[in-house]
């Protein structure tokens, strides 16, 4: 029942710990990354945007509507890095340049402000940079990785289960998506 009340990322838990009870909401903003660089990267885009956001003088929330928010979430689940946002004071936008114009100097400046080291933010908020970039996330990754297998005569079984070993070994060798090769 509560699951169908609030988005699917964000899940009610009913516990118990120490004798007592409690409820609380899981927040599950954070894709699963193809590598542990690539997490730690969101994490840091993802908290540092967001705490800047919260402490701006005019709160986004007052300046698109609920109707412009919901359109850009249905928009980027369907059309990924191809799709157009609306942004205030931006208008219509791809995700790769609003990230790379607006969002990445406000997770900068959020993570400044908790005080989270330069070179710490440099690193992470650098993986973001350099997917946008590169045009290239995980999903990207995995469609172009499919696609290539097919294109060298692979039928579709043998291309997924190709991709998915390659996808499990680049994953362990822990460098970024972005630098993938096919």
């Amino acid at each position: 029942m509560h699951n169908g009340t609030v988005y699917r990322w964000n899940r009610p838990i009913y516990d118990c710990a120490d004798g007592g009870y409690h409820l609380r909401l899981e927040n599950r903003v954070l894709p699963a990354g193809p590598s542990i660089v690539d997490v730690l990267a969101d994490a840091a885009f993802y908290y540092g945007l967001v705490h800047a956001l919260a402490r701006s003088e005019r709160p986004l929330w007052t300046q698109m509507t609920f109707d412009a928010a919901e359109e850009n979430l249905h928009a980027a689940a369907r059309d990924g890095l191809e799709a157009r946002l609306y942004w205030p004071e931006v208008g219509w936008v791809g995700p790769r340049e609003l990230v790379l114009r607006r969002l990445l100097p406000l997770a900068e400046e959020g993570l400044a402000d908790y005080g989270v080291a330069a070179e710490v933010r440099d690193r992470y908020l650098g993986v973001i940079e350099a997917r946008c970039l590169a045009g290239r996330n995980g999903a990207t990754w995995q469609r172009e990785a499919v696609a290539a297998r097919e294109r060298a005569g692979e039928r579709r079984r043998a291309a997924l289960r190709g991709m998915m070993r390659d996808y499990l070994v680049l994953m362990h060798e822990g460098e970024p998506v972005h630098t993938w090769e096919q």
